[in-house]
């Protein structure tokens, strides 16, 4: 699976659990507004019926608010029986309940209403019969409002009053009536706190619902947000360490100690930081191989093409070797007996014949000295006299009348393992290139400074330089600009110089002269 799935599926789980908490949260919110505007309506009920059982206890007890406490009662029965028609939740069995016990106590009430207007018109058509005691008619009238069975009593005990007498009957009928409202009063108040409570835990249910949801999945959720996160980046850490490590055999195997490159301050680097600080060392450090790579091939070609170059000049050298040697002795021969009366012409020809003989055969040593390819012979050589020894001998062939030579030297002997006549062979070969350069006039400067290891040599000269076209030529065997010029001389030089494993560059300007710098290792190779 891929890190990018890896991380969407991590996330869909976690966004899952969340989706699932916010849609039941949602869906218990709805509920408990629902419960609460429920129990705002059981509320209002149990209100009602407590004032319900305020205004029937006042009609009993305060006849002369009888008819206002009566209207009051009546009202709150008509709220009652709104409430209870318009209810939606909650126990419909109660409801049903409740709805009958309001319409029962309304009957009973207008019933109760009815004996009391009977009780009052037998105490008023009865008044007179009591005698001395039909004083207290008023208060035996409203008493029997709240107790019309103690009245009964009263009257059966001090009057006479039967227990069949109309008005006994009628108290007692009363008071069996009042019990039965009141009883009805009785079970709609408790019927009313019931859905109350009922609706008032119904709430608190849900409330609890909510708050366990929250308590489970949220934890849940932070568990596996937590889980699949470790999970996926201790996977991509490990992976990242993994890359390093490679990125970072890859570049010690091409580049071995090279210096790695500068970044962050440790303890502010991440895994990625470090990945990427190592895949640009590992970056440098090919490039660098592959520069020395191209060296190595550029090196390996050059030595090809000499060797493929050398392979024919030492044919053609070998070929030409005796015939000139023939034409050389045959042309001295000649000269020798030549008699003090031969024509000018004829000397002058064999002269020629023997200088252009001459300088053949220089040619074809030069080509048989490029072919060898003789490996050093190496010994302890003083370099410091080899050089100014490789000046005389340049100076005995050309003219350096106009010359300035200076040799600089940072020791009096420099010693080296070298092959004497190869090493002379190349300051020779730079020598008489540096004074072809200046046209005779100029100086020729030699600076040598050994080291510890190696011996780096420079040999500039104040010429005509070398055009920029030119400078990656110079060193190709049979290039040359120079009339009567082998192209060989160079060539040799590097032949040289890389046989003794050292190294040869050259730094050119027009009209400011040349410098060829050759880097020799002391013991040689």
């Amino acid at each position: 699976m891929s890190l990018r799935k890896k991380i969407i599926f991590g996330f869909s789980i976690s966004a899952f659990i969340i989706t699932i908490l916010a849609a039941f949260e949602y869906v218990n919110f709805i509920q408990v507004r629902n419960e609460m505007q429920f129990l705002e309506v059981t509320d209002s009920m149990r209100n009602a019926s407590l004032e319900l059982r305020r205004h029937e206890k006042n009609f009993f007890l305060f006849p002369g608010q009888a008819a206002a406490e009566s209207g009051a009662t009546r009202n709150q029965l008509s709220q009652l029986a709104d409430i209870t028609e318009n209810l939606q939740s909650g126990d419909p069995a109660k409801i049903a309940e409740l709805k009958n016990l309001v319409a029962d106590y309304g009957t009973q009430f207008a019933k109760i209403e009815s004996q009391l207007a009977g009780v009052s018109a037998d105490f008023e058509n009865r008044k007179a019969s009591f005698g001395p005691s039909q004083s207290f008619v008023p208060l035996a009238e409203a008493y029997a409002r709240d107790a019309p069975l103690f009245v009964s009593g009263y009257l059966q005990n001090t009057e006479g009053l039967s227990l069949t007498d109309p008005l006994v009957v009628k108290l007692n009928q009363l008071d069996t009536s009042i019990n039965s409202l009141r009883s009805t009063g009785e079970n709609i108040l408790s019927t009313s706190e019931s859905l109350d409570r009922t609706a008032r835990d119904d709430a608190d249910h849900v409330i609890r619902q909510s708050q366990i949801a929250i308590l489970v999945f949220f934890p849940l959720f932070l568990l596996i947000g937590l889980s699949a996160m470790l999970f996926i980046s201790t996977g991509v850490v490990r992976r990242l360490k993994t890359l390093t490590v490679a990125i970072d055999r890859i570049g010690a195997r091409y580049a071995g100690e090279a210096p790695a490159q500068e970044g962050k301050k440790a303890g502010h680097k991440d895994e990625v930081d470090t990945l990427v600080e190592k895949f640009n060392n590992m970056n440098s450090q090919l490039n660098t191989w592959e520069i020395e790579l191209r060296e190595k091939n550029r090196e390996l070609l050059q030595s090809k093409k000499l060797a493929a170059i050398g392979t024919l000049a030492a044919g053609v050298a070998h070929e030409l070797n005796n015939p000139l040697n023939n034409i050389n002795i045959s042309a001295q021969v000649m000269k020798k007996n030549l008699s003090k009366e031969s024509e000018a012409e004829v000397r002058e020809i064999i002269n020629d014949i023997v200088g252009q003989t001459a300088r053949v055969k220089e040619i074809v040593g030069n080509l048989l000295e490029f072919a060898r390819e003789r490996e050093p012979r190496l010994q302890d050589v003083e370099l410091n006299a080899l050089v100014g020894n490789a000046y005389r001998l340049v100076s005995a062939t050309v003219d350096t009348g106009n010359i300035t030579f200076a040799l600089d030297a940072e020791e009096e002997k420099i010693m080296l393992r070298a092959d004497p006549a190869q090493l002379e062979r190349v300051f020779v070969n730079l020598f008489t290139n540096a004074i072809a350069a200046m046209d005779g006039a100029g100086q020729l400067a030699v600076r040598i400074e050994p080291g510890e290891t190696s011996v780096t040599i420079y040999v500039s000269d104040t010429g005509k330089g070398i055009p920029e076209e030119d400078r990656d030529k110079v060193f190709d065997p049979f290039f040359t600009k120079k009339d009567k010029g082998t192209g060989l001389g160079l060539a040799i030089v590097m032949n040289v110089i890389n046989k003794h494993g050292g190294e040869i560059s050259v730094v050119s300007q027009e009209n400011m002269g040349t410098v060829f710098e050759i880097e020799l290792p002391r013991k040689g190779v």
